[in-house]
């Protein structure tokens, strides 16, 4: 027996261990400090930037206008994607070589195409399919697709085609052996499913998914190449008027930040909400003295 087994209190009466000092770490934050303040300085310092102009337009109707448009384009696009991404999940975990094939297909192909591609294609679908229907019953696309709906349609396919992926990979990732024995317990597949794979695959489905809700906020700023009123087009509606272009451009980042930070902490709790339970204390096994 060792003579710190023997005596426990020898062990607060050992000298503590002096910790090394870590220069690495002291100069590269003294440099990140440093080059934080230099920026500042510079920002500061800019006698073209007008500061005071930027809480006005913070709540100013049109930018205000532009947030709710692109809140509703994001939860839109990321509602639509998570429908169609579990259907297209579903399709590709199946036996059925048809549906896999059209699944795999579908994520090929809006998963390859740049998402500018895809907002172009479905504002341009007019000269591809001029209308729909037969006879005096036909309709116009363009009537149909509007730069909103083209808008939603782009983002919306295209982030369907990354959430069947990504809950593609939560299912196959819970192991094949829980699944027989919930058949071997006489669940129905529908019981495993509900009951034993997807409150497994929950858990690494939802953190992807909250980033590409994230992701989804900032690629919709891409859908003002069609014209389309969101945060950022109404802030270059204003700047091309008055000339605040840096200053607009500071209002449009203080909101994405401001979003994406609640929807972070949302995430966050949704995410802990998720993780399994630790167990009471009163089934925890008593230390020996």
């Amino acid at each position: 027996m060792s003579l710190f087994a023997a005596h426990p209190t020898a062990l607060s009466l050992a000298p503590p261990v002096a910790r090394p000092i870590r220069w690495g770490q002291i100069l590269t934050g003294a440099s990140a400090i440093l080059a934080l303040a230099f920026f500042g300085m510079i920002v500061a310092q800019s006698q073209s930037i007008q500061w005071a102009e930027i809480p006005h337009y913070l709540i100013h109707p049109s930018i205000l206008s532009g947030v709710l448009l692109t809140l509703e384009l994001t939860a839109g696009a990321m509602v639509f994607g998570i429908i169609l991404g579990c259907l297209l999940a579903l399709m590709a975990t199946s036996q059925n070589v048809v549906l896999k094939a059209i699944a795999a297909g579908f994520v090929w192909w809006f998963r390859g195409v740049p998402l500018i591609v895809q907002i172009f294609f479905w504002f341009n679908i007019a000269l591809f399919i001029p209308q729909v229907g037969m006879g005096d019953y036909s309709i116009s696309i363009n009537d149909l697709v509007t730069p909103a709906f083209a808008g939603f349609l782009a983002l919306g396919l295209h982030e369907a085609a990354n959430m069947a992926e990504i809950i593609r990979g939560g299912l196959v990732a819970v192991d094949k052996g829980q699944r027989e024995a919930a058949t071997a317990l006489g669940l129905k597949p529908r019981q495993t499913f509900l009951t034993v794979v997807l409150p497994q695959a929950a858990r690494l489905i939802v953190p992807p998914t909250g980033n590409q809700a994230i992701g989804m906020l900032k690629a919709s700023a891409i859908v003002s190449v069609i014209g389309m009123q969101d945060l950022l087009t109404q802030a270059q509606a204003i700047y091309a008027r008055n000339f605040l272009v840096i200053e607009l451009l500071f209002v449009a980042s203080i909101w994405y930040l401001a979003i994406t930070t609640v929807a972070s902490i949302g995430q966050h709790y949704l995410e802990k909400s998720l993780q399994p339970k630790n167990r009471s204390a009163a089934g925890k096994p008593k230390r020996r003295a």
